[in-house]
Formats: C-alpha cells, structure tokens, sequence
C-alpha cells in the first residue's frame, strides 16, 4: 500500500483546525467552495469540483485532536478504499496538522498529482487560518495546465 504524508504549522488553535476540518463552513473556506454533509462519525461528506468529487465517510473525530474520513464513493476510481486522517497537535507557537492519505493501491502519476495538490489545498488551510484568505477550488493553485 501507498500513501501520501504531509505536516505544516499553523499559527491557530487546535479548537480552529478542528473547526476547519470538521463543518461544512470550515471545509468550503480551504478545499472546495461546494462541499455538502459535514458533521458527526457516520455521516457522508460530499466534496464538489465542478459537478463531481469523491465521497467521505466520517470514520473518527477526536475533538481537536484527530479527523479521519474513508472514501465511500465510486469518484474517482484509485480513491476507493483510501482513508484521510489528519492528526492535530498543538505545539510551543503553532499547532502543527498531520496529514495522511493511505491504502492507495499503486503507486501511478495520480498519487503524485494529488500529493501536490494536497500540500497545495493544505497550505490553503493554514492561510484560511492565519490570514482568512484560503483558496479552496476553484481559486487554488493549479498545478497543471
């Protein structure tokens, strides 16, 4: 199995991140601006770019400490059966977030794409956080042409 792994500091509360990472509100301001079903274990999230995007169930929520979700539909294809954890540890001047997409199959120029994209829409993240200026789809940084 393969998976891609990122950290970054952010200069905000474990008690924000969580909040980032946990509400719909939270969600649209850093990955995508339509994302739908955010909540409890056990609900689905919908994450939208233009139209289509992959499905997550809530799988684990340690509350501002640890997020993982498990992608619960069929888009796209060499996500099925993957999982997201972000892991939220505060620090001396900075929480730092962990962040781990495990259980790809193989090792394709998809994983690398999305490894790049997801410290793109990670660093999204941590400038929603600090300067509430995030660029979630489709106002974040392409990659590709």
């Amino acid at each position: 199995m393969f998976e891609i792994n990122h950290q970054v500091g952010i200069k905000a509360s474990p008690e924000k991140i969580y909040h980032a990472l946990t509400t719909d509100e939270g969600l649209t301001n850093w990955w995508t601006n339509d994302i739908s079903g955010a909540g409890n274990v056990g609900s689905t999230i919908k994450f939208r770019f233009n139209g289509g995007g992959p499905d997550f169930s809530v799988t684990e929520l340690v509350e501002n400490k640890t997020v993982r979700w498990k992608h619960s539909g069929s888009t796209p294809e060499a996500w099925m059966g993957t999982e997201i954890l972000f892991q939220i540890q505060a620090g001396d001047d900075q929480t730092y977030v962990r962040f781990t997409h495990s259980h790809w199959k193989e090792s394709t120029d998809f994983l690398a794409h999305c490894s790049t994209k997801w410290a793109v829409f990670l660093l999204s993240l941590k400038d929603y956080l600090e300067a509430n200026q995030g660029r979630p789809f489709p106002n974040d940084v392409q990659i590709s042409h």
